[in-house]
């Protein structure tokens, strides 16, 4: 890629991700154009549909969250490891309001690759931290990723519409892996 069209896909991806976190999935190409500094030609140049630039902006981050979770494994402590990267994979949906949602109607439209990559990344990435934890017997042996995953969605979800929603999710994500019990009590 010439030097120019890349500072024109990089400054695409950075608009639209600015874009996707202040209005969701559903933010206005225009406006991400717009915000780049790029005609709408040159935006669908290097993005022919709205999936693909989704994609390019949800791949980014979910390499992020993976060299997070490498990162997290080399640590003393796998409990404390894998609830760190599941926040970290919280901030990430609350901060990409509507983006995995978008990605998988995009799966469901015949476009079966479309976000299955970011998908199987970040499920590797977290079974790795997850595997760590039941070894030191830190997690229970019938949790698996999905599991986690799928009530980190949950949350998130259920919190995304908020104004304080990451504080939000922290907060139900903590009380989701301590439990409501408090300290010391077993009953």
């Amino acid at each position: 890629m010439r030097a120019d069209a890349r500072r024109n896909y990089d400054r695409i991806l950075a608009a639209a991700a600015a874009a996707v976190a202040e209005h969701g999935a559903e933010a206005s190409l225009e406006e991400i154009a717009r915000r780049a500094g790029v005609g709408s030609a040159t935006l669908h140049r290097h993005f022919p549909s709205r999936q693909q630039l989704l994609e390019a902006v949800f791949r980014e981050k979910v390499e992020t969250l993976c060299a997070t979770a490498a990162d997290l494994a080399t640590g003393p402590d796998p409990r404390t490891a894998l609830a760190t990267w599941l926040r970290a994979v919280a901030r990430h949906a609350v901060s990409n309001r509507g983006l995995a949602a978008s990605l998988m109607r995009g799966a469901h439209d015949g476009d079966t690759t479309l976000g299955a990559t970011c998908h199987t990344m970040i499920t590797e990435a977290g079974a790795n931290l997850l595997a760590r934890a039941r070894e030191a017997n830190a997690a229970r042996p019938d949790v698996s990723i999905t599991d986690l995953l799928t009530l980190v969605n949950a949350i998130c979800l259920a919190v995304e519409q908020e104004p304080d929603g990451q504080a939000q999710a922290d907060r139900l994500l903590t009380l989701a892996l301590t439990g409501v019990h408090p300290a010391g009590e077993t009953n």
